[in-house]
């Protein structure tokens, strides 16, 4: 099973810069590589946000490296990554010359240029950094350095951006095995890295390996949380998502229970936060876990009725909910009606939410956004790559973007119905037929307009995958034999 690639969040990519250059390891600012407040440094300007510091005539110091270093910072808090790249790239020339080419400052600086490629998809630019940092951090230390633990991370996500989830999960891998040595087997820290092996299993393929990576991630946080059961309730809501992901539909529903009974026996059976968990547990049951085959599927059972059910009239009952969750909830239960196709119950309860939606301006735009298009009930995962993207005779540096785009609209009973079909290359017809049959085989909420149902202007649905060039040459030679042959 794979799943598309996602834009790294800059939470993530500030997570991965290492501390500004200069600052002690116990630096409170070193985990996100800001520079202090009272620090002996010109503030950055960056009204011209694209055009570098110019060149001191000056010989350099160590405080124009910093300089620039806190305005790279800026721009990629900021998220401007064009921009950041060109500091980024200042930041390792001045570093060079200042500290020299083999110095944990020019190491630091390459991490910082890497997570900006990363952040622009430009993966294959970002390995290269992410190496290049680990290769001078392993000279001036070991191969055990806890030092390389952020760069192994990134290179992690570069890979896996890169369509090579085999090579990511080797990193990962690695990066996992050197907290374990500096900080012991137990610790805590490694269950971010533990997440993002499992996410490489998954993409390739090994659901089974994913499963015990998840198995050890669980054990770590219980351990963690032995004390405050309330307090293990996040990791066990990312378990239940990833085992969805994973296909693993019996045990999610099992987590989701586990997280419903920690919460009933800490706060009681009304308490608000029984909600999320409630409704993510309704939704579980349109999946179920096939006798045969690798694809996931729905099925019509009605137990998740129940549980949606429930979480609205808590929700309705709690003092002072959140009105937009009121809203989202009494949608789920709606979903699940057009889902088992209960189309006067489902009319019932959109029209309250319609409702509830129009008080206000506020309200108002959020009911465009929740109601206003067809949102689908149920997905599936699509593939983010062709075998010949993934498999192990691709070369690197030849892996290119295709993109399928699917026109369609939806009926007021949330079917949609495909109006055409295209993939770009046109020699990716087996893709297309995978997206043109996901889409066909969706369940929509249905458009809701001045509060009646109602069918969908034209939709377009576009899914971007990776493919090689190498690939895609064979294909177009086996094309034009065809078309000589005839």
């Amino acid at each position: 099973m794979t799943f598309v690639r996602q834009t790294i969040p800059v939470a993530l990519l500030l997570a991965l810069c290492y501390p500004a250059f200069g600052q002690e390891p116990n630096d409170p600012y070193a985990e996100l590589g800001l520079i202090e407040d009272d620090a002996e440094v010109a503030e950055p300007s960056i009204a011209d946000e694209t055009a570098p510091v110019d060149e001191p005539e000056r010989p350099l110091t160590e405080d124009d490296v910093l300089r620039e270093h806190a305005r790279f910072i800026a721009l990629l808090e900021e998220q401007n990554y064009d921009a950041a790249d060109i500091a980024a790239k200042r930041v390792i020339e001045m570093s060079i010359k200042v500290y020299g080419p083999q110095s944990h400052e020019t190491a630091k600086a390459l991490i910082n240029l890497a997570v900006v490629q990363n952040a622009n998809q430009q993966y294959e630019a970002a390995i290269q950094n992410f190496t290049s940092s680990i290769e001078i951090i392993e000279v001036l230390g070991d191969r055990l350095n806890s030092e390389l633990v952020n760069p192994l991370k990134g290179l992690g996500t570069a890979q896996l951006g890169a369509g090579r989830p085999d090579l990511a999960a080797k990193s990962y891998a690695r990066a996992t095995h050197i907290t374990h040595v500096n900080q012991g087997p137990h610790n805590i820290e490694q269950v971010e890295i533990l997440e993002s092996l499992a996410e490489a299993n998954v993409r390739l393929g090994d659901v089974e390996a994913a499963r015990d990576v998840l198995d050890r991630i669980h054990m770590l946080n219980v351990r963690h949380f032995s004390d405050d059961a309330l307090g293990l309730l996040p990791s066990l809501m990312r378990r239940a998502s990833w085992q969805h992901r994973a296909g693993y539909y019996n045990d999610e529903r099992a987590t989701y229970r586990r997280a419903i009974r920690i919460i009933e026996d800490a706060a009681g059976k009304d308490d608000a936060r029984l909600v999320d968990p409630l409704i993510k547990l309704g939704k579980s049951f349109y999946y179920f876990e096939p006798l045969g085959g690798s694809s996931p599927q729905y099925f019509s059972g009605a137990s998740g009725e129940t549980y949606l059910k429930r979480a609205s009239r808590i929700a309705e009952r709690a003092d002072d909910f959140p009105w937009l969750e009121l809203a989202t909830t009494k949608l789920a239960l709606a979903d699940f009606y057009v889902y088992s196709e209960s189309y006067s119950r489902a009319k019932n309860l959109y029209e309250e939410v319609w409702e509830d939606l129009s008080t206000d301006e506020e309200r108002l735009g959020i009911r465009g956004e929740l109601m206003g298009q067809p949102q689908p009930i149920w997905t599936e995962a699509l593939p983010a790559s062709t075998n010949g993207a993934t498999g192990p005779n691709r070369r690197d540096g030849e892996i290119q973007t295709g993109v399928v785009t699917v026109n369609f609209d939806v009926t007021t009973r949330g079917r949609p119905r495909v109006l055409e079909s295209r993939v770009e290359p046109p020699q990716f017809t087996d893709m297309e037929r995978v997206v043109e049959r996901e889409i066909r085989r969706r369940i929509y909420r249905p458009a809701i307009v001045d509060g009646d149902i109602t069918e969908s202007e034209p939709q377009v649905f576009t899914h971007e995958f990776q493919y090689s060039r190498s690939e895609w040459e064979e294909m177009r030679e086996q094309e034009a034999e065809q078309t000589a042959a005839n």
